[in-house]
This record gives structure tokens, sequence and C-alpha cells, in this order.
């Protein structure tokens, strides 16, 4: 910046900083001004639905071929074939992005003999690695991209977009509780995609908080088929050793009943069996003690995020 000084460059040196510090989105993701947005490059392979969804928590959209310049981004990132967001999902044969954009107003050129909608099964679009493209089933697995069209975002002091994140100073964490009713690893993955995790509670402080958020929700506030609206999950799992909890960080569940930090509700854990799957996943209770549950039963749940768990470091340059 020194070398910029000049009797004129004061101003100058000032709009380089500002243009910089603008461009603003989660640490995972990259700004491609030929694209106007972030890009996240997902090498995991997963089904279209799934990629769909984790790109839509992450507050993004599954990318799709909008443009030329969009085409040849995602080929120069990928040596594989891709999952793009251009589907036919709700109507069989009318093609469009996430976004709605008709398939015939994107410039893709097709591989050889695609599209061919084989067995009457192919209604999600995947891009080639030489940038052509072919219908599939969205069942099957690949890489994708997601894309969020923006060039900076406002982050309030939980550090995201999402204004439902609050900050509570007495434990220095921001928390979220979801109403809508989702199965143990949704909720997983849902906390996973907005740059937190399933609460985790580390002082009898904190699960006092966790109590206070959950008396916000009345009964008529979780939405969802399950009775079971005084329950939610949390971060404590037993991993798949029945009786043997665990947090989703590793901590000892006994370590915390010992210190007072949890408590189990009267008579749990009981591990109950329902078609051969016990109780394998935690959840705190209006009254803030603790029960186990079937982590395929729908719950609310609460997500728990620091407040700087999305900007970038030097690390992520």
């Amino acid at each position: 910046m020194e070398l910029l000084i000049t009797p004129t460059g004061m101003s100058v040196s000032v709009m380089i900083y500002l243009a910089v510090s603008w461009l603003k989105f989660r640490y995972d993701y990259v700004y491609h001004s030929e694209i106007e947005g972030w890009l996240k490059q997902n090498n995991i392979p997963a089904t279209w639905q799934e990629a769909r969804l984790r790109c839509h928590l992450e507050g993004a959209e599954l990318a799709s071929p909008l443009d030329l310049d969009f085409i040849n981004i995602l080929k120069s990132r990928s040596h594989l074939a891709t999952w793009t967001g251009v589907h036919s999902s709700f109507s069989k044969g009318y093609y469009f992005s996430i976004e709605g954009v008709p398939l015939l107003r994107m410039p893709i050129s097709w591989a050889p003999g695609e599209p061919d909608n084989y067995d009457n099964k192919e209604q999600c679009i995947i891009m080639m690695p030489n940038g052509t493209f072919a219908d599939v089933c969205c069942d099957e697995s690949f890489p994708y991209f997601c894309y969020k069209k923006s060039k900076s975002e406002v982050f309030n002091v939980c550090g995201t977009t999402d204004p439902n994140y609050t900050y509570e100073t007495r434990t220095g964490s921001c928390y979220k509780l979801h109403n809508h009713m989702q199965t143990w690893d949704r909720a997983f993955m849902t906390c996973a995609g907005e740059g937190g995790y399933l609460a985790i509670m580390d002082t009898a402080v904190e699960t006092q908080v966790l109590r206070e958020i959950i008396s916000r929700y009345p009964l008529n506030k979780i939405y969802g088929a399950s009775v079971y609206k005084d329950d939610f999950f949390v971060g404590i799992h037993d991993w798949g050793d029945a009786g043997v909890w665990t947090t989703i960080h590793g901590q000892p569940v006994d370590r915390l009943i010992d210190t007072g930090v949890i408590s189990w509700s009267q008579g749990q854990p009981k591990n109950i069996t329902y078609n051969g799957l016990g109780e394998s996943c935690g959840c705190i209770r209006r009254d803030g003690s603790f029960n186990d549950a079937w982590c395929h039963l729908p719950l609310g749940f609460i997500c728990e995020k620091a407040p700087d768990s999305l900007e970038r470091t030097e690390d992520d340059e």
C-alpha cells in the first residue's frame, strides 16, 4: 500500500482497500468476476437431491451452465462429470435450472447420443469433463458445484446472513432452533451447511441457554408429524456403541453428567428398540433434561456456531 501513496494516491489506495474488503462470502467459496458470483467445488459425490439441498443450506444453489463463461469455469475446475442444477423433477421433459432458466436458453452441447432419457428415468443433467452434457438418473452420485450470485453479503454479529441465529453473551456462541422437524442425520447436515453443528453443552449455563431458547417455541410453533414436540436433537450420539454416549466432538457425556452440565430425564436413557434400531441419538427436553431418541424419528433441533466460523483466514487464501 505504501507504494501507492502519492499526492493523489491516498484516495486510490482507499478505493482499492474498499474493493477488496467488499468481496465477502463464506470461506469455502471463491469469487469469480466472470460469473459475478461465488463457487464452491464439492468433490465428494452425492445424489442430485442431496447436492441441491447442501448448496441450499449454504445459502447458494446447485450451479448451472447459464452461459459460456460459466461452462468454461466449471470445465476448467473439474476433470470429472459433475451435476448441474438443471432438472425436470417437476414435469418430465421440461428442463429448468434451479433459478428457473429454461434449458433451451443455455448454450450447451450434448454428448453423442444424448439426451436419451434411458428407461424413462433420466431427469437430471450432468456436465462431462469435455464440457458436453448428458441426462442421467437423479439418484446417481456425482461431484457438484454450488454457486452464489453476489459480490458481497451483509453478515450479522453471528457471522452469517441468517437472521435466525442469535448471539448469546453468556457462552460466546450463536444458536438457532429449527422448528421444522428433521431426522438426526438431516439435522446434522443442516447445521453443518449453515456453518455450525448440532448444539453441544459445555457448561450448565449453556444447558440453561438452550432451555430458554426452547421456551420461545410453544408446541404450536413446532411443525411436523411427530408428537414429540418437547424434544430437540442436539450433538449427542452413541456412535453405534449402545450406552457409550459422547458428543459429536468426542466429549464423554458421563463427564458432562458428573460436572452437572446435563442430566438425564427420569428413567432415561432407555434405548427402546424399534424395528431393530435402538435410541442412538440424544436430545434435550423442554424442561432442560436429556433423553435418548431414535435417530430416524423427526424432531426439532438446535444448531450452534461460532461467530467467525464462516470467515476466511490466511490458511484459506
